[in-house]
């Protein structure tokens, strides 16, 4: 037996390769091609444009909004701080209350829980409610893998499940389709669909609701997400707006709920706070039409054999990133998604994770690494944003998601190695340190005007920086530099007058009159 002295290693995060953490092209790449895809663009523009002003509606009728923000982001913060004993207290909760709680490392071995359960029911077919924790480690991929059936039951990610398809975004995953395509999939997909089908909502809907009733009613095996598990009780918690999770959540035999460590809550006094938060920052209502929570098994009422799978997948590594941990904190209600202008313009699928947006790019290199392999495509989500900071503003539980990606650009940069823009960093540092060499480089800068447009901008810069001028200009060098005006005597001439009108006129404190004084008055002697 030997004893072990020192620091204990670092979580593991999310295996490379599993689930849906990770593209297979960087950021740059992928939205290059999404830029170029007119509708995308179309219907991203109107469907964010239209949650963002429901949303500062229902935001704007609350004059303690901002307090609501502040205890939010002070109980996700409690929480983190005492994950380990939260999550003991919610095993025991759920476990007494007849439910039965399983442990995953990561998504392979949740996967594994989740068919392992279904498959003891002898059920061949598990009907879903919408979950971005399955949709991260990619349950359905696996389950159809060894001929269980999954079947998706929120509307769009039915629509994204028919179109064989990635969701786009975290609250509406079908967000880029507009009713046409919505029409055409269900024409192609659904079996005995109507074939005079028209692009109405209202009649996509109905197409799409007899299509699951039968679903409902026959499936004994229902697998779904949770947006809240209660310490405190063993609570569970899903909020949705169509009624397919209630319909999951009460007629099979068997549910089975994959939750993220980090969705625990401390008291069921929090669901106070989250509840009013949560659907005025994702769908600009003020409450969910469904909240459904329940409360380990209730003998006749509702399924019989209730699983908790408790799923860490990178978790653990992003709560012991002092830094980083701040992204756990986050509710998945979109609305930093929503306000990003960079998200609105390529989509989610740029990002190549189950988690798009402002929040994407911090969480999903905090879950799955960005440096596990060369040439990571994670190691550019960092770089997907233009730090506006509008997310900041708009993140209900108050994530300052802005400085997090900067902490983690400086992170990748740091495992980068040697790189043309490092070796430029370094000769501009050895440069500016020496003030004769500094200003003999301002003087050869001057001759960049040589290569300056008519309208004094250089449009093509030289490698390392033409990434730089890839989308934007740089003003050409002036042909004086302000250190080289200000030793001149025009510079000192231009000085001298501007501190002579911008001084006001002194006063004497004993009279309050005031002091004549000339530009040669030694302005100290009064001290």
């Amino acid at each position: 037996m030997s004893t072990f002295l020192g620091m204990p290693a670092t979580p593991p995060r999310s295996p490379y390769g599993t689930g849906n953490l990770r593209g297979d092209r960087t950021f740059p790449k992928a939205a290059h091609d999404e830029l170029g895809n007119e509708q995308l663009r179309r219907n991203l523009g109107k469907a964010t444009r239209t949650i963002r002003t429901k949303r500062l509606a229902v935001t704007g009728e609350l004059p303690d909004w901002e307090e609501l923000r502040d205890a939010g982001s002070a109980i996700k913060t409690d929480t983190m701080n005492r994950l380990p004993e939260l999550l003991e207290q919610l095993e025991q909760k759920v476990t007494e209350r007849g439910g039965t709680v399983h442990w995953a490392r990561d998504g392979g071995e949740a996967n594994e829980i989740v068919a392992r359960l279904v498959r003891a029911t002898g059920s061949s077919d598990v009907i879903k409610v919408k979950s971005m924790a399955t949709q991260e480690i990619g349950l359905n991929e696996h389950l159809e893998s060894l001929g269980i059936t999954p079947y998706e039951t929120d509307l769009a990610e039915l629509i994204v499940q028919l179109a064989d398809d990635k969701p786009s975004h975290i609250l509406v995953p079908a967000i880029h389709r507009n009713r046409d395509e919505i029409r055409q999939i269900f024409l192609d997909e659904i079996p005995g669909v109507d074939p005079g089908l028209d692009n109405v909502p209202a009649h996509l809907a109905a197409a799409a609701r007899a299509y699951l009733r039968e679903k409902f009613m026959t499936t004994k095996v229902a697998v779904s997400g949770a947006n809240f598990g209660i310490a405190e009780t063993g609570t569970l918690s899903v909020v949705e707006s169509e009624g397919n999770g209630r319909m999951c959540l009460t007629l099979p035999d068997t549910l089975i709920t994959v939750m993220g460590i980090e969705k625990v809550l401390p008291r069921y006094q929090d669901l106070e706070v989250f509840l009013q938060l949560l659907p005025r920052s994702s769908t600009g209502e003020r409450m969910n039409p469904y909240t459904s929570m329940w409360t380990g098994v209730t003998p006749g009422d509702g399924p019989q054999d209730f699983h908790l799978v408790l799923l860490d997948n990178g978790r653990t590594a992003a709560l012991a990133d002092t830094i980083g941990r701040e992204a756990l904190n986050c509710i998945r209600c979109s609305a930093c998604l929503n306000v990003c202008p960079v998200y609105e313009r390529t989509g989610g699928h740029a990002y190549g994770s189950t988690y798009p947006g402002p929040i994407g790019a911090v969480l999903t290199p905090q879950l799955a690494g960005m440096d596990a392999a060369k040439d990571d495509p994670n190691s550019s989500l960092p770089y997907a944003s233009s730090l506006c900071g509008a997310c900041f503003d708009a993140c209900p539980v108050k994530i300052d998601i802005p400085s997090m990606l900067v902490e983690l650009r400086h992170q990748h940069t740091e495992q980068s190695g040697t790189t043309a823009e490092k070796l430029a960093m370094k000769a501009a540092a050895a440069v500016m340190k020496r003030p004769k060499v500094f200003t003999a480089v301002q003087k050869a800068a001057a001759l960049g005007r040589v290569v300056g447009g008519r309208d004094g901008t250089i449009t093509r810069l030289p490698a390392p920086f033409d990434g730089w001028s890839d989308s934007r200009d740089t003003t050409a060098p002036p042909k004086q530099s302000f250190r080289s005006w200000l030793a001149s005597a025009e510079g000192a001439a231009t000085l001298r007058t501007a501190a002579e009108e911008g001084v006001p006129p002194a006063t004497d404190d004993r009279t309050k009159d005031p002091v004549t004084r000339t530009a040669t008055d030694d302005p100290t002697e009064d001290l």
